[in-house]
């Protein structure tokens, strides 16, 4: 037993240095790599750095409410939880589908969060992709220009942060000097187990007064100018988002044509979500939508660099062993539309796909309403 636990700890050992090395290329957070679709929807962590506190620039956290006072966020950043973006009653119905909000109500929304039309939107998360890409989706649709989303999210900020760096190595050796105090200790040597414990405690001051200048910040939103946003009848863009009338004509013809129709519905939801196991918020049904291929958003985020996309072309041959050609029209969907769908939806965008559309009202909707059928 113990030979098996000595293997798989070293196996491991090589996992996490392999995983360590990737992640700090020295390219890894610039955009020297991206292509020209790429720098149209990403921002690398590099270039965002530069825009922080600048005038007309707003970076929008599409994390949660509890990540965003919690676990951080870019440092006078505004909060916009992705799928708060989507609003429906309590059985899903949508008042001005496809449209996520109410042009009037989004107006009012927007204004309050400092945001102006004018202004720079750099989207971001923590850094998987789905929340950031919701907002930018979300933005999209009522004709904003210029919108970002931030490739690898805080992560990438914290990784090239010199304060960050600083305060991570500093909780290293703080933790060194824990485990020193307390091995001298066991050991009945007092004299050496105050004296970790000394250098402990004056790392743990220099920690709390460094993480003070850190880019990431912990705790609430101190809220700031109103923004003055307007929504022009006209400019609002639905080749980005689709009503469940666009999906369910596609549905039709996918059960009648299969692979010969001119449409492909993408389910990006896991598996217990596809085949009804789990449900979730007020949905009263489990299930899919006939005839959707299924291409799970998790395929498309690099994990192991965190960033929020894999190597396009790797991305390009998944779509493409599941059928997915740019002849197509595409809706991606999820649970309400603005996130794992968009997440989806953008790659389909930086590939040069040009009938991608993220269903605004997915299962939400789609599960709530009888009158539409279901697959499990």
């Amino acid at each position: 037993m113990n030979k098996m636990f000595k293997v798989l700890a070293a196996l491991l050992a090589v996992c996490s240095y392999s995983v360590s090395a990737a992640s700090i290329d020295k390219d890894t957070y610039t955009s020297k790599s991206y292509t020209k679709s790429m720098k149209e929807h990403l921002i690398s962590a590099q270039d965002a750095l530069k825009l922080i506190g600048k005038k007309g620039v707003v970076f929008v956290s599409g994390d949660s409410h509890d990540t965003y006072e919690s676990i951080g966020h870019i440092k006078g950043s505004v909060e916009m939880y992705a799928h708060h973006l989507h609003h429906a009653d309590i059985t899903g119905h949508m008042h001005c589908a496809p449209l996520f909000m109410c042009p009037d109500e989004a107006e009012e929304f927007i204004s309050k969060h400092g945001i102006s039309n004018e202004d720079l939107i750099i989207a971001y998360d923590n850094f998987r992709g789905p929340n950031a890409t919701g907002v930018w989706t979300f933005f999209k649709s009522w004709g904003h220009k210029n919108v970002k989303i931030l490739n690898g999210g805080m992560d990438a900020i914290k990784a090239i942060d010199p304060a960050q760096i600083k305060v991570d190595n500093l909780k290293k050796e703080r933790k060194k000097y824990k485990t020193l105090a307390k091995k001298a200790k066991k050991e009945g040597d007092a004299a050496k187990a105050n004296e970790y414990k000394a250098k402990e405690k004056a790392l743990k001051k220099e920690i709390k007064s460094l993480a003070k200048t850190t880019i990431i910040q912990k705790g609430k939103h101190k809220g700031g100018h109103k923004g003055h946003y307007k929504i022009d009848p006209d400019k609002i863009d639905l080749s980005v988002i689709a009503g469940k009338d666009e999906v369910k004509k596609a549905m039709k013809d996918i059960l009648a044509k299969g692979d010969k129709s001119k449409y492909v519905i993408i389910d990006t939801r896991g598996m217990t979500e596809i085949m009804g196991e789990r449900k979730m918020d007020n949905v009263a049904r489990g299930g899919h939508i006939p005839g959707a291929k299924f291409i799970e958003w998790k395929n498309l985020t690099d994990f192991d660099r965190k960033l929020s996309y894999r190597d396009l072309n790797k991305i390009k041959k998944l779509f493409e062993r599941h059928g997915v050609t740019k002849d197509k029209t595409i809706y991606a969907y999820c649970h309400v539309g603005a996130g794992r769908s968009t997440h989806i939806q953008v790659a389909l965008r930086m590939l040069g796909y040009k009938n991608v559309k993220a269903y605004s009202g997915s299962w939400d909707e789609w599960g709530n309403d009888m009158n539409l059928p279901i697959y499990k």
